[in-house]
């Protein structure tokens, strides 16, 4: 036979206090005696009582729960990322509340989710936000921020990487080292993530006299790294380096090029973007730009909850540089 679930009811009937009472102890705990209060709380350790999160946000009109959304979470800088908010987060008193979405434009029934549970705030990483999803984030007084991407002319803030910058720094070092021959393997076209590091990547490369580049296009999987790196090399054999939008595209590339009898760095050079962990394993050893993510997620949550507690909200947009790590997939060909 299943325990009855204690209520606030109940707690109200052992404290001899009204329903209205506990919920304010449990709410926002305004005007109530110091004596009720005790009263109320000893009542509920005896019970066991645990006041539900999404009622008491109705009373102080805060839940403290936040949403983040994510699509791509087999590219492990995502969950990386995620541990990091979440560990953020609850030092702040937050509790996260995951989705994965399908899909690259966030759904109806996901918003409709993060509604339904009445979040304070939601982060959108990797996934595309409609201007009516806005809306109805916005209409139920929603905060939102975009983590990782930006989208010009949006009516919500967002904080980055700069990804132009890295793009640049990574060809100057390219050019520095003595290459001459380059590709690129993107993520999907549609982002500001890759827009901005191939932009900065192909500006750079055109100001030292280099305007011949391989550009093929993935999705920052490690499956279309391999086999975008493998139609490039099968292609052009005098491509001496491969700048890869992320670090999962570019172990994929490096594994292509070791399946065509390719060394790297002997014979071709890989750089990749982000530095997650599997970057600096030794039988990679990934020269890569690491993202900021510390400092990402910091500013993600300052400005997140800012936004949560004023009433005049104002857009913002964080770029935030990071550096280069060289390993050893990089070979000076001076």
């Amino acid at each position: 036979m299943s325990k009855k679930k204690v209520t606030s009811m109940d707690v109200a009937k052992l404290a001899g206090v009204s329903q209205s009472t506990v919920s304010r102890v449990f709410g926002s705990g305004a005007n109530v005696s110091e004596k009720k209060r005790i009263q109320i709380l000893d009542a509920a350790e005896r019970l066991g009582y645990q006041p539900n999160a999404i009622a008491r946000g109705l009373i102080t009109n805060q839940t403290k729960m936040i949403g983040i959304v994510m699509r791509n979470i087999q590219n492990p800088f995502y969950p990386e990322v995620l541990e990091k908010f979440y560990v953020k987060l609850a030092e702040k008193g937050y509790h996260l509340i995951f989705m994965n979405s399908e899909h690259n434009l966030v759904q109806e029934d996901d918003i409709s989710h993060l509604i339904e549970y009445h979040v304070d705030g939601v982060i959108i990483t990797d996934a595309l936000l409609s201007s009516s999803a806005v809306k109805r984030f916005l209409k139920n007084d929603i905060a939102v921020i975009l983590f990782n991407r930006y989208i010009e002319n949006a009516d919500y803030s967002a904080v980055f990487c700069d990804n132009y910058l890295a793009g640049q720094k990574i060809a100057d070092y390219l050019v520095e080292t003595g290459h001459k021959h380059f590709a690129f393997i993107s993520g999907p076209l549609e982002t500001s993530t890759t827009m901005d590091r191939k932009k900065g990547f192909e500006e750079s490369l055109a100001k030292h006299g280099f305007f011949d580049i391989e550009v093929e296009i993935g999705n920052y999987s490690y499956e279309s790294g391999f086999a975008a790196a493998k139609k490039i090399l099968q292609s052009n054999n005098q491509i001496d380096s491969i700048f890869c939008s992320n670090d999962i595209t570019a172990l994929g590339a490096i594994d292509a090029a070791k399946s065509l009898g390719i060394q790297v760095p002997e014979d071709l050079s890989v750089i990749g973007f982000d530095d997650i962990s599997m970057a600096s394993w030794p039988s990679y050893s990934l020269t890569t730009w690491q993202q900021p993510v510390d400092e990402m997620v910091h500013s993600t949550i300052a400005l997140l909850l800012n936004e949560m507690n004023v009433e005049e909200k104002k857009v913002a947009k964080h770029a935030i540089p990071g550096e280069l790590i060289i390993r050893g997939s990089v070979k000076k060909r001076l």
